[in-house]
């Protein structure tokens, strides 16, 4: 523990940014500091601390995983043409960086419209380096996952977690676990399976990050339930129309403008020719 080096040190005053809300830990370094005589002062600098360690303030007071949205659009905002092919919207740069936001996550979530549409391997691959592979999460309500799927045959490199419904057959269970994928039934219909459960579920695998990169129908349910904490979200100079192209949030929609999730602390940034704009859903429960 660093407050005994600190205190062994000779230091006379330290400066802190934000005090640890971890319950274990609970104040007592700094007043064992405090103890030894030493000027503490708290507070300098808080916000960016707070943002910096984001991840662990999420996971440690609330007890679910920090939940980042990575999604990317056409300038007209369209995930897809109207045939479903997405390959590749964004650039190079823009994929790469992808990649390196994976390395940095515990989990990876899509559900089984993006398994079946794109067959993801869902890893990462760096150019410069070896990247750290996340967790898989896919939510498959009926357990549709196809058995010859790059998720089902690599399930034994790379761990997989898939959340299914009650509605599920139990042969098929069987044999997605002899490949290697580990089945877990949640609550919910097969249509909308409960996903803060699926989170408390990764959560308490130590699971303390979720990328989510998943299409316009999970997009919106972690949405309605206020289950998203970040958002990166990538806009390509191209337009390619049609009524009936996926976009990147779908479901049922708000009615109404004053319904809108509204998104704070907005940066926009160059990815080669691609926008990234990232921010924050505004008032996350764990801020309040």
């Amino acid at each position: 523990p660093c407050a005994r080096e600190v205190i062994k040190a000779g230091i006379k005053r330290c400066v802190v940014a934000m005090e640890d809300p971890n319950p274990l830990v609970n104040g007592r370094g700094l007043a064992t500091l405090q103890q030894a005589g030493i000027e503490i002062q708290t507070g300098l600098l808080q916000a960016e601390a707070e943002k910096q360690n984001e991840v662990f303030l999420k996971y440690i007071c609330t007890g679910l995983p920090f939940v980042t949205l990575k999604t990317a659009m056409t300038l007209d905002g369209k995930l897809a043409s109207h045939t479903g092919d997405s390959k590749w919207i964004t650039s190079e740069p823009a994929r790469h960086w992808v990649h390196q936001l994976r390395d940095q996550a515990d989990a990876i979530l899509v559900g089984i419209g993006t398994v079946l549409a794109d067959n993801p391997r869902l890893n990462t691959r760096l150019n410069d380096r070896e990247g750290r592979d996340p967790v898989r999460l896919i939510v498959d309500g009926r357990l549709d996952l196809p058995l010859d799927s790059q998720i089902a045959t690599t399930s034994k490199q790379q761990s997989t977690l898939v959340f299914t419904s009650e509605q599920a057959d139990p042969k098929r269970i069987k044999r997605l676990e002899k490949l290697g994928l580990e089945i877990m039934t949640v609550d919910g219909s097969a249509d909308d399976l409960n996903l803060e459960q699926v989170l408390q579920i990764a959560a308490h695998r130590k699971l303390c990050s979720v990328l989510v990169e998943g299409g316009g129908n999970i997009n919106a349910s972690l949405f309605k339930y206020n289950l998203i904490d970040k958002i990166c979200w990538f806009i390509a100079p191209k337009i390619i129309g049609g009524a009936k192209a996926p976009s990147p949030v779908e479901g049922g929609g708000f009615k109404y403008m004053a319904e809108a999730i509204e998104i704070e602390d907005l940066q926009a940034t160059f990815i080669g020719p691609d926008i990234l704009v990232t921010g924050y859903v505004k008032k996350p429960a764990y801020r309040e």
